[in-house]
């Protein structure tokens, strides 16, 4: 072997280190750029992680439903959808084309200062690789509840990138339910999360997800 040769190996190995720290690491996609955005429908709000723009949040109102195109992550609520009490959510998530990596969407409950420095809420989300998960926000941070774990009630995504999936919240009697396709997923006493408050809608960057039948029942 020649020194040219080492000297050539020698420099890939170290030009390849970055990139495998960086997925070690789990670094992502950035978020895209998203044509159209900074509007929202009549009476919904919305917040992006970090405070990103708007600019590159796309949603709207669509077939009964409503459509997020995202570049970053971002929850979306109305003000009326406040569940105190027992109450189910519930909504339909049809993610319409795989991302680059596993991404998550889903429903959020006990939402509390949204739009302020102290937001607090409780969500559960699913991907398209069959994947659940469960964190709280407590301002700027997040805790997890249950890390991202496979389950057979998540459906994944076909070739395509398309799946369909249900995601439900029960909260009732002190128990809080988390569902998804009709079965559970994870349960626990409702006073170890956020649970009174708004509920809403969760979608993670660099999606194109559409949402139908989102409604919060008071039991």
């Amino acid at each position: 072997v020649t020194m040219r040769t080492l000297s050539t190996l020698l420099l890939l190995t170290l030009a390849a280190g970055p990139v495998a720290a960086q997925q070690h690491m789990g670094m992502k996609d950035p978020d895209k750029a998203v044509q159209g955005g900074g509007t929202l429908p009549t009476g919904w709000s919305a917040r992006t992680d970090r405070n990103a723009p708007l600019t590159n949040v796309r949603f709207y109102q669509m077939g009964g439903g409503v459509h997020a195109t995202l570049g970053p992550a971002a929850i979306f609520w109305q003000a009326g959808d406040t569940a105190t009490g027992d109450f189910h959510t519930v909504a339909s998530f049809t993610q319409m084309k795989a991302p680059m990596h596993p991404e998550a969407y889903g429903l959020f409950i006990g939402g509390s200062d949204l739009s302020g420095a102290a937001q607090r809420y409780t969500y559960l989300i699913v991907r398209g690789d069959g994947k659940f998960m469960i964190k709280r926000r407590n301002g700027d941070s997040v805790s997890t509840v249950v890390e991202c774990t496979a389950n057979d009630a998540v459906v994944k995504a076909g070739a395509e990138g398309k799946a369909t999936k249900e995601v439900s919240i029960l909260v009732k009697g002190g128990k809080v339910w988390f569902m998804v396709n009709g079965k559970e997923v994870h349960s626990g006493n409702a006073a170890d999360f956020d649970t009174q408050g708004i509920v809403g809608l969760r979608v993670n960057h660099n999606l194109d997800v559409h949402i139908a039948g989102f409604a919060v029942h008071h039991i």
